[in-house]
């Protein structure tokens, strides 16, 4: 009678089993162990079955910093980011809206209009029944961008370019479109956010829950950044709500700190329905759009003080309001 050899195990299995060995024997992943296991995610050296017991364990036990750092430089090895490209403002904008349109577009090209180059990246269609950045870009003239050469010819001609994570990892937007096979979110979901491509001095992303604020700021922390803000914006993007009070998360050249930012308008807004035509007329003047007008001032104020051009609230108001009355209506 053959005896059957014992199998080899498979070079992945010991991050597996770091996870889900139990409550007294599992740990979190260290910096350099989740970097090593997104390299091999990456590089397609993962069984079907390990992938999705590893996004769920994490899922369970929620990602650490240490890990979503060490992911992010895993994509980062991997995505082929030109040195050359500068870029103020890495806007990440993974959640889509929908209760309010994507005012904050407006607002990045708000920043753009005046110098600041903004680099967007952004998934679609991954959650049904919300409206991404990548589908309202065709009105104001603006496309996706397919390769770092398109990135660098836009940001020399507007000051903005997007790419969407099919083009920029491929591997994260067939994870982040596992969501309806495995019924919730990974933690690709948070490490696009963070990933930061160019190594923008200035980098903004939103949440949903609370809890991930701390977590992006901190994993910000390890990956060196100079100038984080996390929003926990409507939708889970990074736009603050004009009508309500808006926590932020900070890190300023390696303090990590927390705020609260004032609401723009003393009350609730009644809202409004939602046609995605009224963001071009409203950067145009055709409409008055009580809502919309606040998120961009109210969103656009926050980043003034990210990007460090005024100090307090007040003065970023108002600043953000002059920006808001002089951009060229014209331009889209």
């Amino acid at each position: 009678m053959v005896q059957k050899q014992p199998s080899v195990e498979h070079p992945f299995a010991p991050f597996v089993r770091i996870l889900g060995k139990g409550k007294q024997g599992s740990r979190s992943l260290s910096q350099s162990e989740a970097r090593e296991a997104m390299q091999m995610i990456l590089d397609g050296q993962v069984e079907p079955e390990q992938l999705g017991a590893f996004l769920m364990l994490l899922r369970v036990k929620e990602e650490s910093p240490e890990e979503l750092a060490g992911f992010v430089e895993a994509v980062r090895g991997r995505c082929d980011a030109p040195k050359q490209v500068q870029v103020d403002l890495d806007w990440s904008t993974y959640a889509g809206k929908k209760r309010q349109l994507p005012w904050f577009i407006l607002v990045a090209l708000l920043l753009a209009e005046n110098g600041i180059r903004v680099f967007m990246h952004g998934a679609k269609g991954h959650t049904p029944g919300r409206i991404y950045t990548e589908d309202c870009l065709a009105m104001f003239g603006l496309r996706t961008c397919n390769s770092w050469d398109e990135v660098a010819a836009s940001l020399d001609a507007t000051q903005f370019a997007f790419m969407s994570i099919d083009v920029l990892s491929a591997p994260m937007s067939r994870i982040i479109n596992l969501r309806p096979v495995l019924g919730l979110r990974s933690p690709v979901h948070t490490l696009c956010r963070l990933i930061n491509p160019l190594h923008a001095r200035y980098t903004v992303d939103g949440v949903f829950h609370p809890a991930y604020g701390p977590m992006h700021q901190k994993a910000a922390q390890l990956l060196g950044v100079e100038n984080g803000l996390t929003i926990k914006g409507d939708g889970g993007e990074a736009e603050v709500k004009p009508d309500d009070d808006c926590d932020l998360q900070w890190t300023r050249a390696g303090d990590y700190s927390t705020a609260q930012w004032s609401r723009y308008f003393p009350r609730r807004l009644v809202k409004q329905p939602l046609e995605v035509s009224d963001l071009l007329s409203l950067w145009r003047g055709e409409i008055v759009h009580e809502y919309g007008e606040g998120a961009v001032i109210s969103t656009l104020a926050v980043l003034l003080k990210l990007l460090q051009q005024a100090d307090d609230e007040q003065r970023c108001f108002a600043l953000a309001e002059q920006m808001w009355q002089g951009r060229s209506k014209a331009r889209y």
